[in-house]
């Protein structure tokens, strides 16, 4: 069996740059390749890890394997700090990585590139644009013929997929929001600058909402002239509803919430078809199938919160996709599930519904079929470490774990796989806290698995760089359970010297401490400065069955916060650490500020990036509000109001403050519910009279999700109580830290202030 048009990748990366002029590689016709930024020949001194070598790694992404099984294409972005950029471009190696050539040469990103089914040409974006080029090897070097720019479309291209026959194409494009512009209301006023509005989902994390994402359909071919796919002769899946919908759903949403049927017919996608303060106040999203012809939509409504990431099964048989319960709480169970499809009638039908991951203790994500319908791949993080499974059936699912409980790698949904007389062959991502994403071949046999790398795109860098140690630590927290807590030594570690100490508090709230590699809280980098860096898993994190993870919803203050001083008083007993540093971002910022005022003398230097300091404040500001609602004390169900209930999702009285799509809140600073007045009366803002350790914030000045007068008003209390502190802002950064000058002087400023208070 060989599968690989139906197997996703699932890498993680940050796209910087997006152009539109391009250089092939040998090919036959060329144009201007200014601007191009290459693999940098960084040399490191004496193998310290620095913030300049961090920046210098490739970040490999997308592979796509060709329709014959024998290569694989894939994309590395590399940075110039010099330039301020990043650049994307294309790389091609055959699927056991021999052979390894770069494709593309070019000043500008190139993203989304796709084979087609003859393995003769590909699809990609460029500035916002689809193009087309024709792909050869000549003598055994690859090229790409002259690019042709299939699409005009004038708001742009952000992702698009091909029909399975080739002959249509879904693309996401952008159409005005209810956010009103000057212009809408005054044609004088064309300078102005001014939006209005007169309901929620105004803005989304970094980005006031003037236009949401829609998905188009449209005729296509890779013959196809130039710029002839244009609006006029696009389809918007949504122009029949009567909202102004997302699709795909923001702010995280991409192209893999729609999926092409195996006949080209249908689309299964999802889609939260509410609207300003309903949708603020909600989670559901449901899956739909749309009938290509018709334009009609049937949904498969489970009537909860998330419903994403719809996978086709190969014989058009099944849907598979990842739902969550409950309405409101994005961080309930991640369920695979499997929806039954019947096609006696002509149409697709779902004749029933099954949850794969019933009795499965931990989340599942990244679907993905094998191409005989039997089986479904999915990575789930386990225990502090992301895995790779897979769930046979059809007649009855079971699960069964691929990759090793003790590897300590993080993988991602294969992107193919081979099956033959020894076993199976698994090609997929891996990454570590000591190296950035690879492609990685899983050789798995009766004996064991066998790890056999495919790519060595940062390998110049990696050889370079001293060797650390990393250790597992289950600790006993304070009611006695157990909490893995990963601790990174320095290279060179020596029992016999002292240390100085970093404890790093997660953000999330919900997410896991694993062996994923970050490009700004780098955890190798860290220990490379010569600090012991302490990464507790406290409740709230992800990978340890529901309950560890919902036990910090309605209790920020509480024992998530004992877990932090139980990993920090352990290590620091250790007779190698001396002064230690606790540091977080985003829900870990407001685990900062929370221990400036109650941690006695445990930290001698704190950082806070992007941190909640005010919890009221917080409310009102934000723009997701069933985050707050639910993790500040909401109701831990969908309550419906009694006072209301209309078959179209209802709205509560005006001005009650208390209920909202029908959805009855629970976690306001004016609700009554015994949590949310624990949790307010416990906001971090309040214990600022117990502050004494030295503290620098950072911010991002289009930090939307958490603004940025949080950051400065914890400053200036800092400031008023005498506190030793520092204020970093990034006036045109949102919640992370993106352009290459800016994360250098990020780093620099951490260390500078770390080195100053505790070493």
């Amino acid at each position: 069996m060989k599968t690989s048009g139906r197997i996703a990748s699932f890498c993680i990366l940050a796209a910087l740059a997006i152009g539109i002029i391009i250089f092939m590689k040998k090919g036959e016709d060329t144009i201007n390749s200014e601007g191009y930024i290459g693999r940098s020949d960084i040399s490191i001194t004496d193998g310290h890890m620095t913030p300049e070598a961090l920046l210098a790694f490739g970040r490999l992404s997308d592979p796509q394997v060709s329709p014959d099984g024998s290569k694989v294409l894939y994309g590395v972005s590399y940075t110039s700090a010099n330039e301020n950029r990043s650049v994307r471009n294309l790389f091609i190696c055959n699927l056991d990585g021999s052979d390894n050539q770069q494709l593309t040469e070019s000043g500008k990103s190139i993203s989304n590139a796709r084979w087609s089914s003859d393995g003769k040409s590909i699809a990609f974006i460029m500035g916002g644009q689809i193009w087309t080029a024709g792909i050869t090897c000549k003598n055994g070097t690859w090229s790409l013929r002259k690019p042709k720019q299939i699409s005009e479309i004038p708001n742009g291209v952000g992702e698009f997929k091909i029909s399975p026959d080739q002959k249509k194409i879904m693309y996401v494009s952008y159409v005005k929001s209810h956010v009103k512009a000057p212009s809408d209301c005054y044609q004088d006023l064309d300078k102005a600058t001014a939006y209005t509005t007169d309901d929620l989902m105004y803005r989304h994390w970094d980005h006031t909402v003037m236009e949401i994402p829609h998905t188009f359909i449209a005729g296509f071919s890779f013959g196809q002239e130039e710029k002839s796919l244009t609006p006029e002769k696009a389809t918007d899946i949504l122009a029949g509803e009567s909202g102004l919908y997302e699709l795909p759903t923001e702010p995280f949403g991409g192209i893999e919430q729609l999926d092409w049927s195996p006949d080209s017919r249908y689309i299964a996608y999802s889609c939260r078809k509410l609207e300003g303060k309903k949708y603020a106040f909600s989670t559901n999203t449901e899956i739909y199938i749309y009938n290509i012809e018709t334009g009609e939509a049937s949904v498969i409504d489970m009537k909860g919160g998330y419903d994403t990431d719809p996978v086709w099964s190969p014989d058009g048989s099944k849907i598979a996709w990842i739902s969550m319960e409950r309405d409101g709480y994005e961080a309930d169970k991640q369920r695979l599930m499997v929806a039954n499809i019947d096609w006696t009638e002509g149409t697709p039908k779902v004749s029933g519904i099954t949850d794969v991951t019933e009795g499965f203790k931990y989340n599942a994500a990244g679907p993905a079929w094998s191409d005989d319908s039997k089986e479904i791949y999915f990575n789930s993080l386990t225990e502090g470490l992301q895995g790779i499974f897979v769930a046979k059936g059809p007649a009855s699912w079971k699960i069964e774990r691929l990759t090793e409980e003790d590897r300590w790698n993080d993988f991602g949904t294969p992107y193919h796989i081979e099956k033959d007389e020894e076993g199976m062959t698994m090609y997929t991502t891996w990454c570590s806290m000591d190296f950035p994403t690879e492609l990685v071949a899983i050789k798995c046999t009766e004996t064991g698995n066998k790890y056999i790398p495919v790519t060595d795109e940062n390998g110049h860098i990696l050889s370079q760089l001293a060797e650390h140690e990393t250790e597992a630590r289950w600790l006993e927290t304070v009611d006695g359970k157990k909490m893995l807590t990963w601790v990174l030594y320095p290279p060179q570690f020596d029992p016999s010297k002292t240390y100085p100490a970093i404890t790093i508090c997660l953000g999330g709230p919900q997410g896991t401490l694993s062996q994923g590699w970050s490009y700004r809280w780098n955890y190798r980098l860290m220990a490379a400065q010569g600090y012991v860096v302490v990464l507790p898993n406290r409740r709230g994190t992800t990978a340890f069955g529901q309950d560890w993870t919902e036990q910090i919803s309605g209790d920020y203050p509480g024992l998530n916060m004992q877990d932090y001083l139980v990993a920090a008083k352990t290590i620091k007993a250790e007779p190698y650490v001396g002064k230690m540093a606790a540091c977080g971002a985003s829900y870990g910022g407001y685990s900062v500020y929370y221990l400036c005022g109650t941690h006695g003398d445990v930290f001698d230097a704190f950082i806070a990036h992007a941190g909640i300091f005010n919890e009221e404040h917080m409310y009102m500001t934000t723009e997701e509000m069933w985050f707050p609602n639910f993790d500040n004390g909401g109701l831990h169900t969908a309550v419906i109001d009694p006072r209301v209930g209309t078959p179209d999702g209802p709205v509560g009285p005006a001005g009650d403050g208390v209920t909202f799509g029908g959805i009855k809140q629970g976690g306001s600073p004016w609700s009554s519910e015994p949590k949310a007045v624990r949790h307010y009366e416990l906001s971090p803002h309040k214990l600022v009279t117990k502050w004494h350790t030295p503290l620098m914030v950072i911010h991002g000045g289009m930090d939307y999700r958490v603004p940025v007068d949080q950051g400065m008003a914890a400053y200036n209390a800092a400031q008023m109580m005498g506190v030793p502190s520092r204020l970093l802002i990034f006036p045109d950064e949102n919640h992370w830290i993106l352009k290459p000058q800016n994360a250098l002087m990020w780093h620099r400023e951490y260390f500078r202030w770390l080195d100053t208070w505790c070493k």
